[in-house]
């Protein structure tokens, strides 16, 4: 009886009650959440885990999840179904049915058109610059919580979607430069002679550059670490890995909200002179350089890359971003010089399953944050959620990140 409010009645025989002691009676759900099956190609996660299904029920929401949400990540309908989700088709016209979708990426212009004022989305919106996006939500009065905006602060780490998905992508960037790579990654030891361990070389001790710089040491590679953050040297060297200290400037750049702050052309530059002879030792390359809302730092020039070794490799998590490499390309590997470039897109959807179960607690987290007895409750003084709800009631709140929306 824990999805939902439930009542006591009593028997009473001058009401006409059936003979029975008393019965609970089941009351309204809360709010009404759908499940959506994601659409974007190559999307194989779900927001949603027959886990966080009897987690949101029991909070009293009534879950509908599409037929087919949870497949690609291992996750059945009957799976769903015995967790107490009601599955519905894709096809279905919920005309107004509906108080919150909870997805991965921005639900299609076709649902979005379905909602009621009021209806709350959450999910990973790529609010920067998305026009067409938050137009349309404007226009239907949606309150949408775009995860990519929550504040890095102590008491939203459990939402904190970057990082679990950042944590997947750096330990798979790391598997992917070893297969691709012509050599071990470990040292050994045999009968015709000791083969050296490889040299990996990580861009950015951020989340994902710190899981790829854990990664890489328990293959047993020797791992350096280059960071614009002279704060991040405690960090790696606590995971074993050697730290490149950045460039002597007047002014190194620090971090805000727990993320890198732009550097200056000036340092930038000084770093890429500094990276030139330390890729050209390295076997894998890992770059991991973000500015949230900007374009990724350009590392690796097309000159740094005819320095490096045939048969090393470099995966660009950044790509999606314009790339800290030259010659990057969304999902592709491409060559060259002998250098094989490795487009990390989408890598947290390769590992679908585990993504899934940490992308649906840490949006569990949130819905239960903002859910209370009278249903959703959208407090603006809260900074967890004046961090990340990107409309509400029909006006944008970071027009700084959507160009061209009016207010």
């Amino acid at each position: 009886m824990g999805n939902c409010a439930y009542l006591w009645v009593p028997y009473c025989p001058r009401a006409g009650h059936s003979p029975l002691i008393g019965r609970w009676l089941q009351a309204i759900p809360l709010a009404d959440v759908l499940i959506l099956r994601e659409r974007s190609p190559g999307e194989c996660r779900v927001a949603a885990t027959p886990e966080t299904v009897r987690r949101l029920r029991a909070r009293g929401l009534d879950v509908r999840v599409q037929q087919g949400a949870g497949l690609a990540a291992g996750y059945s309908d009957g799976d769903f179904s015995e967790a107490g989700a009601r599955l519905v088709e894709s096809e279905v016209n919920f005309d107004g049915e509906i108080d919150a979708v909870l997805c991965v990426n921005p639900p299609a212009a076709e649902l979005l058109d379905q909602l009621k004022p009021g209806t709350l989305v959450a999910g990973l919106l790529s609010p920067y610059g998305a026009v067409d996006l938050v137009e349309q939500l404007l226009a239907r009065r949606v309150s949408a919580l775009a995860l990519e905006l929550l504040p890095r602060i102590s008491r939203a780490q459990s939402m904190d979607v970057l990082s679990s998905q950042a944590n997947i992508a750096g330990y798979k960037a790391v598997l992917l430069a070893a297969a691709a790579m012509d050599r071990y990654v470990p040292m050994l030891m045999t009968a015709a002679g000791t083969i050296q361990p490889a040299r990996a070389l990580i861009l950015g001790a951020g989340v994902a550059g710190l899981q790829a710089l854990a990664t890489a040491r328990r293959l047993g590679a020797v791992v350096y670490v280059s960071d614009v953050r002279p704060a991040a040297k405690e960090q790696v060297e606590s995971l074993g890995g050697r730290f490149l200290s950045p460039p002597e400037q007047e002014e190194a750049p620090a971090e805000s909200g727990g993320y890198a702050k732009a550097a200056s052309e000036a340092f930038l530059a000084a770093q890429r002179q500094q990276l030139a002879d330390q890729l050209a030792l390295a076997d894998m390359v890992i770059c991991t350089a973000l500015v949230p809302g900007r374009r990724a730092p350009l590392l690796i020039s097309e000159e740094m890359l005819a320095g490096m070794r045939p048969g090393s490799v470099v995966v660009d998590l950044a790509v999606a971003q314009g790339g800290n490499c030259a010659g990057t390309v969304c999902g592709q590997t491409v060559e060259r010089n002998g250098v094989q470039l490795i487009g990390g897109d989408g890598l947290p959807s390769s590992v679908a399953n585990h993504a899934s179960a940490l992308y649906a607690r840490n949006l569990a987290a949130l819905v239960e944050h903002v859910l209370d007895g009278a249903g959703f409750q959208l407090d603006q003084e809260d900074p967890i959620v004046a961090g990340c709800l990107l409309t509400h009631d029909g006006h944008c709140r970071f027009p700084d990140l959507v160009s061209g929306v009016n207010r």
